[in-house]
């Protein structure tokens, strides 16, 4: 169809084209610069699948083998790669298994557009086969959802789930498209992308007595601490924080989603905050005078008992999201707005300065912390190999340039300690929800993010096998990754719990596992086992350099601990070092 617009000044040609829901959808994904997308087909989303069928030179679809792995995969994406993920379902069980991984990508501020099928828009409420009420599940989990009933709403609904995606504090979206929509013919005149929402305010307005206030703060103390997190990557103000923490000479801490926006080895960058943290960052929180907090929201992980936390210290919180500011800890001067925006505002105003004598401090610190617990992690002297020492030796061989994507659990934490990153978006772990069986998948996505950089899985015996059969989604797609289990034989963490805190009653954290290799073989994946020290950096060497997919077991101490370590309850003062 064509139609003619005819106005005072000139004609306009329009082109009307009649097409299929289906197909608005893939041209949305085209037009919003999508090339992956991670899915699992159903009957209730055919209609799309079947259109994708023509789309295949344009959209690369990457069939997993369970939809909780195809969001972990789309997280993993966007957080190598800064784009937006893309996942699709099909409804009922389909859509309820994606629940898991968009509760983790909200908390860990993740960007993803998830497209489920629904049942036909006349059997809403019925009790349809595969009929969920997937907008009311997901509501608590996404930053937006909607369903469509309608093909003519599918342009300008995708066009918005982008931009909610990916804009201000990024997030989940899903959108839930009936049948009828999907096979419904419309006239299609084109897709506009959104970049303004009547009464959403993805970035709010930057108040420059803030800005003044903060680089006075800043610029009278002498003691003072920047705490950053995952804003500063997701505001892709790396360089600009770099600069503003130079100027000021201001020792900088991250929390485990903010590692790898600062080298870590910075002369200015003093480790790792939070229960497992790094010794001097967490006693000296209690010692600063002015805390500088960047995109981090300050977690119950990071602060331990508020009441304890930080009460000397005058606050300065820079967050785009007003939310964050005086949620949990009370700010001073609260900095409202993007910090790739604000930061250098505040450089600006900054004196040139180096507190020499305080950032020693931190370095007393870990010289106690080195030679308490760090010596004997990375350079043990007995027999049995320690997760520390594995990370250690894969830092040797990656000289900090992979990416390391974690699951959850003992080998978390000393991956995230131990790692060694020069570049952003190096680390990929589940940070605020903590869940199990996310590396694996997240690798997958990662890998598709970042095509030229390693991608190296490490994971715990328990987590791997909450999502192992994602291995069938390696093999088919011959997907470059490697896979590194240090496997303990426990549920490493909670089993370090019930030994310090409920007086060693190991209460089913004894678990057993299969043959790693042996599976890894079945799916047609290279693999190894090794459990001595003398073969540990031969073994790491081999997988690296492996053309293919790779999986490498290590088996490390049953009953070794995470340290330091802050008990629940307790203040970040009272770290324990053993």
């Amino acid at each position: 169809m064509q139609t003619e617009t005819t106005t005072d000044k000139a004609v306009t040609t329009e082109i009307v084209t009649e097409i299929s829901g289906s197909e608005a959808v893939l041209k949305a994904l085209i037009a919003e610069n999508v090339d992956t997308i991670f899915g699992y087909p159903g009957g209730a989303i055919m209609p799309i699948y079947d259109a994708l069928y023509d789309f295949n030179d344009q959209l690369e679809h990457i069939l997993v083998r369970h939809e909780q792995g195809g969001i972990h995969a789309g997280q993993g994406y966007a957080r190598t790669s800064g784009k937006t993920g893309v996942v699709f379902a099909t409804s009922g069980p389909g859509a309820t298994n994606l629940v898991t991984g968009l509760a983790d990508a909200m908390i860990d501020s993740t960007p993803l557009v998830c497209i489920t099928g629904q049942v036909f828009a006349h059997l809403l409420g019925t009790d349809a086969f595969q009929e969920t009420d997937v907008i009311n599940i997901t509501t608590p989990v996404t930053k937006w959802n909607y369903q469509i009933t309608d093909a003519n709403e599918i342009p300008a609904i995708l066009a918005k789930a982008f931009y909610i995606a990916g804009s201000g504090r990024p997030g989940p979206v899903l959108i839930d498209i009936t049948k009828n929509a999907q096979v419904q013919k419309f006239e299609y005149s084109g897709y506009t992308k959104c970049n303004h929402i009547r009464s959403y305010r993805p970035k709010p307005i930057i108040r420059k007595e803030y800005i003044r206030a903060a680089a006075e703060m800043i610029n009278k103390s002498e003691r003072p601490l920047v705490i950053f997190g995952q804003g500063v990557i997701l505001g892709k103000a790396e360089q600009e924080f770099k600069q503003f923490i130079e100027k000021a000479g201001l020792p900088a801490a991250w929390t485990i989603l903010g590692l790898s926006a600062l080298p870590t080895d910075h002369p200015l960058n003093v480790g790792m905050l939070g229960m497992h943290g790094n010794y001097g960052p967490n006693v000296l929180t209690n010692e600063c005078d002015v805390l500088i907090a960047v995109g981090m929201r300050f977690d119950d992980r990071v602060t331990g008992r508020l009441d304890r936390y930080a009460k000397q210290a005058k606050v300065i919180h820079l967050d785009i999201d007003p939310s964050e500011i005086d949620k949990n800890v009370k700010a001073d001067v609260p900095v409202w707005g993007d910090c790739k925006e604000s930061l250098p505002l505040i450089t600006a105003l900054l004196e040139k300065r180096n507190h020499q004598d305080w950032v020693s401090k931190f370095s007393t610190c870990m010289e106690k912390e080195v030679e308490a617990v760090i010596q004997n992690e990375l350079h043990p002297t007995d027999e049995v190999m320690t997760m520390g020492e594995v990370i250690y030796q894969l830092n040797q061989l990656t000289n900090g340039d992979a990416v390391i994507v974690t699951d959850v659990g003992q080998h978390q934490m000393v991956a995230c300690r131990y790692a060694k990153f020069n570049s952003s978006k190096s680390n990929v772990t589940s940070g605020g929800l903590g869940t199990m069986g996310f590396a694996l998948p997240a690798a997958i996505g990662a890998k598709y993010g970042a095509p030229e950089r390693q991608v190296v899985a490490v994971i715990g015996d328990g987590g791997v096998q909450m999502t192992i059969q994602e291995l069938g989604t390696i093999m088919q797609n011959n997907i470059d990754v490697r896979i590194l289990i240090l496997n303990n034989r426990f549920l490493g963490m909670v089993r370090q719990w019930q030994q310090l805190f409920n007086e060693k009653r190991y209460s089913f954290v004894d678990i057993e596992s299969p043959d790693f290799v042996a599976v890894a073989n079945g799916y047609r994946i290279a693999g190894n086992s090794i459990s001595k020290r003398e073969d540990l950096k031969d073994a790491l060497a081999t997988m690296l350099n492996h053309k293919g997919a790779y999986l490498l077991e290590v088996f490390v101490g049953k009953e070794n601990n995470v340290f330091p370590m802050v008990p629940q309850g307790c203040g970040v003062s009272e770290i324990r070092l053993k």
